[in-house]
């Protein structure tokens, strides 16, 4: 029997469901310094080359993770692991499941998974959604095919039309009230009991560390939302839940055989 690799992963937040993220393996909690943890487990050596390849870079809730594997793995088996992550990331969640589907590369890039979106969607059953930043349409239908009452709003009017098909596409469009526009401006004037918020990140969004400040017109947006009740918010994974006080934060993980434990998004609950 091979000889184990101890694997060691710091800074994990405490509310993250690490052992998803982490995969199979004894996992033990060694510490915890200000909400964030450090466990270790014995691992395989092609166990500790995957979650080394994995790991690489990633950061979930303002802050990298960090890991040590003792003894140290070779390149060559680095290669291997980095070469099979490549693999399976195509093979992750998929975005519209209707093939006429219409996205542009923004909508290619950031749009919420269709089964996610139904998930977060049916959260909100029977509620009266105002989705703030809604692109290509994706989290409107999915709270429209809650049976929710929804009021997407996009300041581009390609992809407002974009939205307008989809939701047809899936039967929903007539639950919908499609709006072109600043959010700053709609939502101020409108009523609602939930405030959706999910502003494009890009390819290239701080993989260390994200906050409030970097996402565009989102903070102005809440700022004029006194009257709405319940105010959720897609984040990226490494964005940092402490830049909006006392707001609750939940990692959605990818459902497809090559993310499902990649946090593809955080939710932050911030009624």
């Amino acid at each position: 029997m091979s000889r184990p690799f101890h694997t060691c992963v710091r800074k994990l937040p405490a509310w993250l469901d690490w052992q998803r993220l982490l995969g199979p393996g004894k996992w033990e909690v060694l510490k915890e310094v200000d909400g964030r943890l450090e466990v270790q487990a014995p691992l395989t050596r092609e166990q500790a080359a995957d979650l080394t390849s994995r790991l690489r870079g990633v950061g979930i809730g303002g802050a990298l993770l960090e890991l040590e594997v003792s003894p140290k793995l070779n390149r060559k088996e680095l290669r291997k692991a980095s070469t099979d992550e490549a693999r399976r990331r195509r093979q992750g969640s998929a975005g519209f499941s209707h093939p006429a589907a219409r996205l542009d590369r923004e909508g290619k890039i950031s749009l919420t998974p269709e089964t996610l979106a139904l998930e977060i969607g049916e959260r909100a059953r029977g509620m009266r959604v105002i989705d703030a930043f809604a692109g290509a349409g994706g989290n409107s239908i999915g709270f429209a095919r809650a049976g929710c009452e929804v009021t997407a709003i996009e300041i581009d009017a390609a992809r407002l039309s974009m939205a307008r098909h989809n939701a047809e596409l899936h039967g929903v469009a007539d639950r919908i009230e499609f709006l072109r526009g600043d959010a700053r401006d709609i939502v101020a004037e409108r009523n609602a009991d939930l405030l959706f918020l999910d502003p494009p990140w890009g390819e290239h969004y701080d993989r260390e560390r994200v906050t409030i400040d970097a996402l565009g017109p989102c903070a102005a947006v809440l700022d004029v939302a006194t009257a709405i009740p319940h105010k959720w918010l897609k984040v990226p994974p490494s964005f940092d839940p402490s830049s909006i006080p006392g707001c609750r934060p939940e990692a959605f993980f990818g459902v497809g055989e090559g993310d499902e434990r990649r946090v593809k998004f955080i939710l932050l609950d911030h009624s």
